[in-house]
């Protein structure tokens, strides 16, 4: 069953990618299994998404790849210019020197002469080396962002990366960037949803002409076992109740009307479809009033999903990395 509602698509101020849709695939998913990955991107594609997000750390830019060049094979797009692709940049290669060198291995991978959009996946830098979680905090060295930036500016201008931008990153963060940027960050990609609305950090991008995209929309990055505060949520529940929609289903809608775009994870076609159908009507004001009074609480910072919470920070102040804003 292909989708009927077109997906609205955004006009990234910076750069030249094609429009991003208003709505797109996560691909993180652990242990990596090929197959399953694979096929679920060509779920996605056949329900309407053209939107997929992927990084080197996650180890799915090769069945991503595979998927998108199947979908072309099977007529599902009509070339890979129909879909938009974002990787990103992993903190081991947050490093002038390895920038270049990363972002072709992720080409490669994708099987593809360009992405659509890369990013620099945290505002961290860590010695070369292996990836191994969790990471060890005296493995922390300054971030040159500067010189990072310099060379995502390079991608760019090889046509490599059709727009550059950041994940994870603060105003703070942000304000270095800027700093040394010819080109400016088209997006930031950050954890956002109804229970961690990130205020501070929407206003200040959307001065900036930043676009904001929202990965765990659904508050799927809670992994203590304490539950998940948005699709618990009681005054979420509510009006999904009172629109005859799913929790989950407002939830993205309320970051659509924010004017921002949520990354979604889902391997089930069903739940796929459901995402996709949340174009068609609107959150009443009322609604936006209780949403905008859900009490807020940040899951994903560095040091409760990267670092071990042994050792110590021996070259950087963790106060430079896991910085909060409301």
């Amino acid at each position: 069953m292909a989708l009927t509602t077109a997906v609205p698509e955004v006009v990234l101020r910076s750069g030249n990618a094609r429009p991003m849709p208003a709505i797109g695939m996560g691909t993180a998913k652990f242990p990596v299994v090929h197959e399953t990955t694979r096929d679920a991107v060509l779920a996605a594609v056949e329900v309407g998404f053209r939107h997929f997000d992927t990084a080197s750390l996650y180890g799915t830019e090769l069945p991503l790849g595979d998927a998108i060049a199947e979908a072309v094979r099977r007529g599902l797009v009509a070339s890979r210019e129909e879909v938009f692709i974002t990787s990103k940049l992993w903190c081991t290669q947050c490093h002038p020197h390895l920038v270049l060198s990363s972002f072709r291995e992720s080409l490669r991978n994708l099987q593809m002469e360009y992405v659509d959009l890369y990013l620099i996946h945290w505002p961290v830098s860590l010695k070369p080396g292996p990836v191994v979680f969790p990471l060890k905090r005296e493995d922390a060295v300054p971030f040159d962002f500067e010189g990072v930036w310099r060379e995502m500016e390079e991608c760019h201008r090889l046509g490599l990366a059709k727009a550059i931008g950041v994940s994870n990153f603060t105003t703070w963060h942000l304000d270095k960037i800027m700093a040394a940027a010819t080109v400016p960050p088209a997006v930031n990609q950050v954890e956002l949803n109804p229970v961690w609305q990130q205020r501070k950090l929407r206003a200040y991008c959307a001065e900036k002409g930043i676009h904001v995209t929202a990965y765990s929309p659904l508050g799927g990055q809670n992994w203590t076992g304490e539950g998940n505060a948005v699709l618990e949520s009681q005054v979420l529940a509510e009006i999904a109740k009172a629109r005859r929609k799913s929790i989950a289903q407002v939830a993205l809608r309320w970051i659509y009307e924010q004017g921002l775009t949520p990354i979604v994870k889902s391997f089930s076609k069903e739940r796929l479809m459901q995402n996709l159908e949340i174009f068609d009507w609107d959150l009443t004001e009322d609604d936006l009033i209780k949403i905008g009074q859900i009490s807020q609480k940040k899951i994903a910072t560095a040091t409760s999903i990267l670092f071990s919470p042994e050792g110590d920070f021996t070259s950087v102040n963790l106060s430079d990395i896991d910085i909060v804003e409301e």
